[in-house]
């Protein structure tokens, strides 16, 4: 089990530039967790490709349904306390800290490409392509 950002998911789901690092993730780890955040993340990204002409309604659609059949049931709330808490010692956004302490909590890590994530919490965060690192082999 390893927790994932928005932008993994989105890149999951949607062909960019990390797709294929991100699809290499999925296929080293298919269980992904994220808190309920990623939804609210996922829909602003179909939303601004939609109106760049880079998506259709159908396609967004699917995007999304993809996403939350990779995510299931691996949504979790965490608590305004806990995210304040990381915040302050990360110095993240409160966004990206709802993705830290989820990671933390679990004991599991983080697969981001947010750089201030990957540099201020670095017991848990790696990037996409990362996972072959030592402790991390399946």
């Amino acid at each position: 089990m390893i927790a994932v950002d928005a932008n993994v998911i989105t890149y999951l789901v949607l062909k960019g530039d990390y797709s294929k690092e991100c699809e290499d993730l999925f296929v080293w780890d298919p269980e992904w967790v994220a808190p309920r955040l990623w939804r609210d993340e996922l829909c602003n990204v179909l939303v601004t490709y939609e109106r760049r002409g880079m998506l259709d309604r159908k396609n967004a659609l699917q995007a999304f349904s993809d996403a939350e059949a990779v995510i299931g049931e691996n949504q979790y709330d965490v608590g305004a306390e806990r995210i304040l808490s990381v915040a302050d010692r990360t110095q993240c956004s409160g966004y990206d800290s709802q993705y830290i302490a989820l990671a933390e909590d679990l004991g599991i890590k983080l697969f981001t490409f947010d750089k201030k994530v990957l540099l201020h919490a670095k017991e848990v965060a790696l990037k996409p392509g990362d996972q072959g690192g030592e402790g991390l082999r399946r």
